[in-house]
């Protein structure tokens, strides 16, 4: 049997098709493609689409509808076939059983029917045309590449096409150089549609809103940031020392923690505090903008000089039933006066902050505080998470790196709830982890 018109549907790979000095020609993506139809009045469409016969004859292209519609109300049922000789006699013995007529009609593709990696592979030329950019990922409305060097020269292109292919795009943007800022921010230029870089991002629940040139977002980590929350239990408090804009935060404080939320970059504090009010977390989350060891040293002192607010009450739900009852007052909620998680979240350099934890329940730091009552036996200590980067690929290697590292800057030996948890590749010799520790108590009670 014949193969049908299917391998017909598709555009050309490596010839530059579609660019006409130097701009989008979308006139160069259409095509007419003749099919048979078989015309029959309206109930009989769907004896024709049953059809056990009639199966391996019928159009199968994607995204194309297999009934058109005739102006004299009759039914077109496409075939993939434009030539009757290509039809079985079974098939044509039933159509005539059918009183189907056969007809000519064209099916039209144009650029609006392309995908985007069907139109990418047939503007790139040859020789790069198979590692075609059509992988990007999205905050808000900004579709976000990374292009290699090759593909600069068709990256105003590139961005017309992902612009036009992806709905909910607004704005198409090209990082320009790597994360060098303190604030881990980059350089961008706008490739394609409106120079808007304020977004709203939803995730866990949450909505954030920020400059996308400003501050630090990465739509990659959202399955990170949940598994770090749900080690989180309601009663908790939270010290987030890189908080960005706070995607660990604010969704820890919908869960019912209290949170002290830190960033040095005024734009991510900025947006933050607007964050916090958004989300209606202001009264479990303390936003501060310093330096993260500063923040560090004084997490455990600002928690017992102000205790955080208890753990909100939950919802009361009522109906006609329970109106009139008498319920019980609800025991007095505490507030809550104890560290129990720590959050590093800058993968680059958190490890370098370890050493901000020796001492810090000392005498030295805490001065005058009982903080030995709080924090008075090992299980009493707060969880460290701390993200890092190794050039290990292999995890026991990997873990052995990492461990290394963190033992030196911590002066302590890790227990045995050290866990070491991969979250993704960023590059080549480039993976990152998260090393979950409970901070060891000699370390923070040390007086040198």
């Amino acid at each position: 049997m014949a193969e049908g018109i299917s391998r017909y549907v598709s555009l050309p790979k490596g010839l530059n098709l579609g660019i006409k000095d130097g701009v989008l020609d979308k006139e160069a993506f259409k095509k007419v493609i003749p099919v048979l139809a078989a015309q029959v009045v309206p109930g009989k469409v769907g004896t024709l689409l049953n059809s056990p016969i009639m199966k391996r004859s019928l159009l199968d292209v994607p995204r194309v509808k297999s009934v058109a519609h005739r102006p004299n109300d009759q039914r077109l049922v496409l075939l993939k076939y434009s030539e009757e000789a290509n039809l079985t006699p079974e098939v044509l013995e039933f159509l005539q059983a059918q009183s189907a007529q056969l007809v000519p009609y064209e099916i039209s593709f144009d650029y609006n029917y392309w995908s985007t990696d069907d139109i990418l592979h047939a503007i790139l030329p040859e020789e790069i045309e198979a590692g075609a950019p059509s992988g990007f990922a999205t905050v808000g409305h900004i579709a976000h590449l990374n292009l290699r060097p090759e593909y600069l020269p068709y990256k105003y292109i590139i961005g017309q096409v992902i612009l036009d292919k992806s709905p909910t795009c607004r704005t198409v943007v090209n990082k320009v150089d790597s994360i060098v800022d303190k604030f881990r921010v980059f350089k961008m230029e706008l490739l394609a549609g409106e120079p808007d870089f304020v977004v709203t991002q939803s995730e866990n629940n949450c909505q954030f809103t920020f400059d996308f040139r400003e501050v630090y977002w990465n739509s990659r980590l959202h399955t990170e940031h949940e598994r770090i929350i749900k080690n989180f239990k309601a009663q908790d408090i939270v010290a987030d020392v890189f908080a960005g804009v706070g995607p660990f935060a604010i969704p820890a404080a919908k869960k019912g923690c209290a949170v002290l939320a830190n960033d040095l970059n005024p734009s991510s504090y900025k947006y933050l505090n607007s964050n916090i009010r958004a989300n209606k977390v202001e009264s479990l989350v303390r936003p501060y903008c310093e330096d993260g060891r500063a923040f560090i040293r004084e997490a455990f002192n600002r928690v017992h000089d102000h205790p955080l607010p208890p753990i909100p009450p939950p919802n009361t739900r009522g109906g006609k039933n329970n109106t009139d009852a008498k319920l019980p007052s609800p025991p007095p909620r505490l507030r809550r006066n104890r560290v129990n998680h720590l959050v590093m979240n800058l993968p680059d350099t958190a490890i370098s902050f370890l050493d901000a934890f020796r001492g810090v329940l000392s005498r030295a730091n805490a001065g005058d505080r009982f903080l030995s009552g709080l924090y008075g036996h090992e299980t009493s200590m707060p969880m460290i998470h701390c993200h890092c980067f190794t050039r290990q690929a292999e995890p026991e290697e990997a873990e052995a790196d990492i461990r290394q590292r963190v033992e030196e800057k911590v002066g302590h030996g890790l227990g045995e709830e050290a866990t070491f948890h991969w979250v993704r590749s960023v590059a080549p010799l480039k993976e990152m982890y998260c090393v979950s520790f409970r901070l060891p108590r000699a370390v923070a009670f040390a007086e040198t």
